[in-house]
């Protein structure tokens, strides 16, 4: 671990004390796990602390870990591991590193965690996009609405057990002048990618 990471790591034991629910270093990257009740306070002491200086979220998204079976970083659950989770990236300007900030939802069946909105106000499409594609609630954001898929879509298409194929599609209707749901109108089938080959593939050669 470099003499920088070594630093920030104690600088967050330091300040956060009983708070870190794991710390960890891979690949150069330090990632901070707080249970979902420390967020939005942990999350105001990483913008605010001199010894940490967080000025700048770049990042926000969700995660489903339900494919995973069991998860690092799970100190937080020691009940069991849970499925949902929101992964925050954070930037200090002022000591010029960085650092990876993940937090748990409890509930699985609907998994809410703080809004980090009056924190970050940049976080505030990032938390939209992790609702709509994960289901994540962030409790406190002004305007959690969809953002990338259409009002009515039903489901959370990111989530691991989001069907594949879905049932109806959406088109634009010229004769009623708005968008319309219909059945799907492609049969779900196999794809098999097609293999080219030479003339001559796998015949014996008689010369010599």
């Amino acid at each position: 671990m470099s003499a920088k990471l070594d630093k920030l790591c104690q600088n967050l034991r330091d300040v956060l004390g009983q708070r870190i629910g794991s710390l960890g270093v891979d690949r150069g990257e330090v990632t901070l796990v707080v249970a979902a009740a420390d967020y939005l306070e942990v999350a105001t002491t990483l913008r605010d602390h001199p010894d940490l200086c967080f000025e700048q979220l770049m990042d926000l998204c969700g995660v489903d870990y339900g494919a995973y079976g069991e998860v690092a970083y799970s100190a937080t659950n020691p009940a069991g591991t849970p499925r949902f989770a929101a992964v925050s990236h954070l930037l200090s300007l002022t000591h010029n590193w960085r650092l990876r900030l993940r937090v748990f939802a409890p509930d699985d069946g609907f998994p809410v965690v703080d809004s980090l909105v009056d924190v970050w106000n940049g976080v505030n499409w990032f938390e939209r996009e992790a609702f709509d594609l994960y289901g994540i609630m962030f409790s406190g954001h002004p305007d959690l609405r969809r953002i990338l898929t259409d009002y009515g879509f039903v489901g959370h298409p990111f989530r691991k057990d989001f069907p594949v194929f879905g049932h109806v599609e959406m088109r634009y209707d010229p004769a009623q002048q708005r968008v319309v749901y219909q059945p799907v109108t492609i049969e779900p089938r196999e794809v098999t990618p097609r293999i080219v080959r030479e003339d001559n593939y796998g015949k014996v050669d008689d010369r010599g």
